[in-house]
């Protein structure tokens, strides 16, 4: 028989949460502090908890997804709770910092509850589909007990390591990445706007360039690992390099009224590491400059 899940929280990622659970053939209770949410879900064969404790208690495996940390302790912690918890796993969802997963996972031990902190690579129409990535950290044991389970929100769950705050800091590592190249994406399309070029070549452009963005990044993972921060024969250009070459497009920025914003942030880690004796070194150097003091 499968396990019976309980969510806490369906908004649309707690919603896709569900659907994906029960379309898996789990029996789901549900929770959410406005009810009216709950009612789509309902329909589809959840069923409607009364209270965060009467979700808990009639579940194997509890999962949240709520707002923040502190939303969730506001439900979890309240004494009737943690007892139906009390040798249940709990699934947690919702994002956060690391601190705070290690925090929750100490809560849990002394409570006598199994843990897993967990982040949602994903939008919730991934939810359920064979490429979406979920991350999980925890005991090992457990993420591999429940893996059948995980495996209804998508086909790609994976164990990060023991650390519970390594998901939430992969999580973190990973929007930066992808905040990077949308943000990099919209200054490209207002450059394009501005000189006539159209989307749907700049599109074509991206991705005929994606494998060399790609070594790059590759280059300079290996690189930070290795401390290799001194320009080499494998350096695809030292910092001045970059930083000309960035001065090109911050032109086209003034030239054309265009927010300079982005660039000029990038320009000046350039020159505060060149300032630092850093112009001849590879662009791996500026990882000196992105540490904390």
């Amino acid at each position: 028989m499968k396990p019976r899940i309980a969510v806490i929280g369906v908004g649309r990622m707690g919603s896709a949460l569900v659907s994906a659970f029960l379309g898996q053939g789990h029996g789901v209770d549900i929770w959410n502090r406005t009810r009216a949410k709950c009612e789509p879900l309902a329909a589809k064969g959840a069923r409607i908890a009364e209270t965060v404790r009467d979700a808990a208690a009639a579940a194997d495996i509890v999962v949240v997804n709520v707002n923040d940390y502190a939303a969730s302790d506001a439900l979890l912690r309240k004494e009737e709770v943690t007892r139906a918890l009390s040798g249940k796993l709990l699934v947690q969802l919702t994002s956060g910092s690391p601190s705070q997963a290690r925090e929750q996972a100490t809560w849990a031990r002394r409570n006598d509850i199994a843990y897993l902190d967990g982040a949602i690579m994903g939008t919730p129409d991934f939810i359920g589909t064979p490429g979406c990535t979920i991350l999980y950290a925890g005991p090992s044991e457990l993420f591999e007990r429940h893996k059948p389970v995980f495996l209804a929100l998508g086909g790609n769950p994976q164990y990060v390591g023991s650390d519970v705050g390594h998901a939430s800091a992969l999580d973190s590592a990973l929007l930066v990445y992808m905040w990077g190249a949308l943000f990099g994406a919209l200054q490209g399309a207002a450059i394009c706007e501005a000189e006539g070029v159209s989307l749907e070549a700049l599109t074509g452009y991206v991705k005929a360039t994606t494998p060399v963005v790609d070594g790059a990044v590759a280059d300079l993972f290996a690189r930070i690992r290795q401390r290799r921060f001194g320009a080499d024969e494998q350096t695809l250009a030292t910092m001045e390099i970059h930083a000309g070459a960035l001065q090109h497009v911050l032109a086209i920025c003034d030239e054309r009224g265009i927010p300079r914003g982005v660039p000029a942030a990038f320009d000046q880690l350039f020159q505060k590491a060149i300032l630092a004796g850093d112009g001849q070194a590879d662009f791996a150097a500026l990882h000196r400059f992105m540490r904390p003091a």
